[in-house]
């Protein structure tokens, strides 16, 4: 069962599985050294994230708009806070790290969201950014129709043209690479890397066991030629100068 907030906020990852595990992966080998840094979570839900991320860290502060998840998180945790990410509570210069994992489609305003992930960065310090990619064949996070919610994948609908997929889907953004660039250059930010990537498909997994891990394994390999770009999400990485 999904959530009353799934619509608006999405869903947060309850459980922390393979497809998890290989971003927090990514992660890290965007931002080594993180030994003695302080790093934000931007959105981050039950804190997941937050506390992966505290064996690495010096310290890693939490941010979500919902209260609720933040006092339920998924272990005890220092450092969270109830705010929201086009006005983030924290000085200039202040995080090596700023993790924005699946959040900026579901702000209000994303160029003020991108602002403020670039105000609290160090200079030097790095900008990790998931977001929907249009090319993927299916909307996940469901749509309206006839004024009801429908829950899930739902076909096709980011092929349409946007003023007929925003009529579908009006509570979340989706980015193709063009449009997540245009997000992000007109700050103090250089853009180190980008690339579209496949989700963990840790359902069909369970569902299919060996055989579903080799079609993850051979969706994958996608990943490094032109069939990325149907891949589930945006992942870049920002520095910023």
């Amino acid at each position: 069962m999904h959530s009353d907030k799934a619509a608006l906020r999405g869903e947060p990852s309850y459980v922390w599985r393979d497809g998890q595990r290989r971003r927090l992966k990514m992660i890290l080998d965007s931002a080594p050294n993180l030994a003695g840094k302080r790093v934000l979570v931007d959105g981050c839900g039950v804190g997941g994230y937050v506390h992966r991320l505290q064996e690495h860290c010096l310290a890693v502060h939490g941010l979500d708009i919902e209260f609720d998840r933040l006092v339920n998180p998924v272990a005890p945790l220092p450092d969270l806070t109830n705010g929201v990410g086009e006005y983030l509570p924290y000085p200039d210069n202040t995080f090596s790290l700023v993790l924005s994992h699946e959040v900026l489609e579901h702000v209000q305003d994303d160029r003020l969201a991108a602002k403020e992930i670039a105000r609290v960065l160090k200079p030097g310090g790095r900008a990790v950014v998931f977001v929907p990619n249009r090319g993927y064949p299916f909307e996940t996070h469901g749509i309206y129709w006839r004024g009801d919610y429908k829950f899930g994948n739902k076909p096709f609908v980011n092929y349409l043209p946007m003023p007929m997929r925003n009529q579908l889907a009006p509570h979340v953004k989706v980015y193709s690479k063009r449009d997540l660039q245009r997000l992000f250059s007109h700050l103090s930010l250089k853009l180190v890397s980008h690339q579209a990537i496949y989700g963990g498909y840790d359902n069909i997994i369970a569902r299919m066991g060996a055989n579903g891990k080799r079609i993850r394994d051979a969706l994958y390999k996608l990943e490094g030629t032109p069939l990325q770009w149907l891949g589930l999400s945006h992942f870049a990485v920002w520095e910023k100068v």
